[in-house]
């Protein structure tokens, strides 16, 4: 049983969920850096670039909630070992991959395998640990991986492509899959008896996971194509159509995919909103202060990583060292609102920024402060989104709570950019310099992304998780 697994197995088999979740978080990010080689040696064009991207982004968010259910329904450990196996196969699929629609279809089915893989990792984390102190601490380790791996892919795709070509991104998954996969399979304990009620609502699931998988083609192409044009709101319809229908069906089906009560646990709704916004605000942090980086400052793909690590090294001490402490003190919600509030400063100062920015006046203290931030608010919004769920739903809920986590940062970075982009556009229609208007455009967006987390910070002080500060904080029952 995964509870009652002795205390050193508990951490090894942390350590190797965290391995897991690394290679996939990196995954998001590794790819950007190499982007450009691909485009060349594969001979994508400027629009159809993007898919490589899109593909894993869109039946990442479309398979989590379906990923979680499955691990509920069927054992979280065995649904691990098949996302991870998934996802290390398809790794290959793509470094091999020798035109353009294998490299796309394989990073579509990457995706599936992630996402599978990455909904029930949380779960198990939550289920081996139960007690609260060591709950708290486990939290904090697999929160770093979470807030903090996509820069650190960053800094590794940049060595790899630089050092070797743009293959090796995706073959650096493969020792790292082959051994999570072996060790998971030696050292998680088996999943608990699962109660007779096995069932899966596949018509709801194939809904739900058709509705999400739309909404974030929609959100996806929206710069593209445009956030009025007909198929982008043509796609947005069918999305709301489907999951109207979708919730219809939950709604009186006897053993639904989502039995809609879930929602009406308090603590798990807050959090989730609130985990909206903050995805919003940070993804704008790290893609459009990237973009100023390389853009008007001129910066190598490198050096945009290694700007990313003071950022990553305060997350780190946080995360893994400090966080279970802060919140046993002060408690869940105190601690989240501190950590969003630290997340609208860090966006606030980026909106400041000039067009010949010092990285040590103008970027460094926003980086501090995003990554005290986020260092801060990833254990304490999780201890809130699944403080009451019943241990037999937590991958349900887990799922949830990373597909609200996923649309946030995927909408926010679409309306975002897309807001950057409109007025640097017209600054650039009345004359301004290039370099300024770029400048411009990412400070209303990085305004905005701080109103985001602000509104976050607000939701967040909405809390009633029964957790006192100094007491240890463990799920319900």
């Amino acid at each position: 049983m995964l509870a009652n697994a002795d205390n050193r197995t508990r951490w090894i088999a942390l350590a190797i969920l965290c391995m897991g979740a690394l290679m996939i978080v990196l995954d998001v990010s590794i790819v950007n850096v190499a982007l450009p080689s691909i485009k060349t040696d594969l001979g994508f064009s400027d629009s159809s670039i993007a898919w490589i991207v899109n593909a894993y982004t869109i039946t990442f968010g479309g398979f989590l909630l379906l990923g979680g259910k499955l691990g509920d329904l069927f054992g979280e450990r065995r649904f691990f070992l098949i996302g991870i196996a998934l996802f290390t196969f398809m790794s290959l699929a793509c470094a091999v991959a020798n035109s353009q629609w294998m490299l796309i279809a394989a990073r579509a089915l990457q995706g599936v395998g992630g996402a599978v893989a990455d909904a029930v990792a949380l779960a198990l984390v939550l289920n081996l640990f139960q007690e609260g102190s060591e709950r708290a601490k486990a939290m904090g380790f697999f929160g770093f991986v979470a807030a903090g791996g996509g820069s650190i892919g960053v800094i590794l795709g940049g060595l790899l492509t630089g050092a070797f070509n743009w293959h090796w991104i995706f073959l650096i998954n493969l020792p790292i899959g082959i051994a999570t996969f072996i060790l998971a399979l030696l050292v998680i304990p088996h999943d608990p008896p699962r109660a007779a009620r096995t069932k899966l609502d596949i018509f709801g699931a194939l809904i739900v996971t058709s509705a999400i998988m739309l909404a974030v083609y929609a959100i996806v192409g929206g710069n593209d194509v445009g956030w009025t044009s007909p198929e982008t709101l043509l796609t947005l319809g069918g999305a709301i159509a489907l999951f109207a229908a979708f919730l219809l069906i939950e709604a009186y089906i006897k053993v639904p995919l989502v039995p809609l009560s879930i929602f009406r646990n308090r603590n798990l709704s807050i959090a989730s909103s609130a985990g909206v916004l903050w995805s919003a605000g940070m993804f704008a942090w790290f893609f459009l202060s990237a973009l100023y980086m390389q853009v008007v400052l001129q910066y190598d793909p490198l050096a945009v990583g290694l700007a990313f690590l003071p950022g990553n090294l305060v997350m780190a001490v946080l995360s893994i060292w400090l966080s279970a402490k802060i919140v046993g003190r002060f408690g869940v919600r105190n601690s989240l609102v501190a950590g969003l509030s630290c997340v609208t400063l860090g966006l606030l100062y980026l909106a400041r920024v000039p067009v010949d920015g010092n990285y040590w006046i103008d970027i460094f203290p926003s980086m501090a402060l995003l990554g005290l931030g986020a260092g801060i608010s990833f254990n304490p919004m999780i201890l809130a989104a699944m403080h009451d769920v019943k241990p037999e739903d937590s991958g349900l809920a887990s799922g949830v709570a990373n597909t609200a986590f996923m649309m946030g940062g995927a909408l926010g970075l679409a309306i975002l950019a897309s807001t950057a982009a409109y007025v640097t556009t017209s600054l650039l229609a009345g004359g301004a310099d290039q370099a300024a208007a770029l400048t411009s455009g990412y400070h209303v967006a990085f305004f905005i992304s701080a109103i985001f987390a602000a509104l976050g910070t607000l939701l967040a002080a909405t809390l009633r998780v029964k957790i006192a500060p100094d007491s240890a904080p463990v799920a319900a029952h």
